[in-house]
């Protein structure tokens, strides 16, 4: 971290700590050649690869299959001007194995929009970055004492 820049960088267990915790995060993908994003809810699995379930005829379900996404969740708090971010770069694959999927309606995320039929939707966690904003400013634009 350079001393001026006021972020520290989160190594990976603290990065999948912070994911734990995170009740909603964003999909960043690609629709028609552009880029989207969409908030979901989801779930952590053992590795440590993020999870959505989701509709099967969802217009996300059909444009991440098999692609490389990037899965983002934050806290800010602006009251104190800090907070942290962290994002899981990693390839979407629709889980199809049917004991898998088994497994998944037991302990899996639940969707907050639930439908007729669903399917989970994993990220796995190629790479996983993070940072946080330590000594953020205050509201005259000069930094806080650490």
């Amino acid at each position: 971290m350079d001393a001026n820049d006021g972020f520290r960088e989160l190594d990976r267990q603290e990065c999948l700590r912070r994911l734990a915790r995170a009740p909603v995060g964003r999909i960043v993908y690609t629709r028609q050649a552009l880029p989207a994003v969409l908030p979901v809810n989801f779930g952590l699995d053992q590795d440590g690869a993020v999870l959505v379930r989701a509709s099967a005829s969802s217009g996300l379900v059909r444009a991440i299959g098999g692609a490389v996404v990037a899965f983002e969740v934050d806290e800010v708090d602006a009251a104190t001007n800090s907070g942290w971010s962290v994002v899981v770069t990693g390839a979407a694959t629709l889980v199809i194995d049917l004991a898998e999927h088994a497994r998944l309606l037991r302990t899996g995320p639940r969707s907050w929009a639930p439908a007729p039929k669903e399917v989970f939707v994993r990220i796995a966690p190629e790479l996983v970055t993070g940072r946080e904003l330590v000594g953020g400013r205050t509201l005259y634009g000069v930094h806080r004492p650490s």
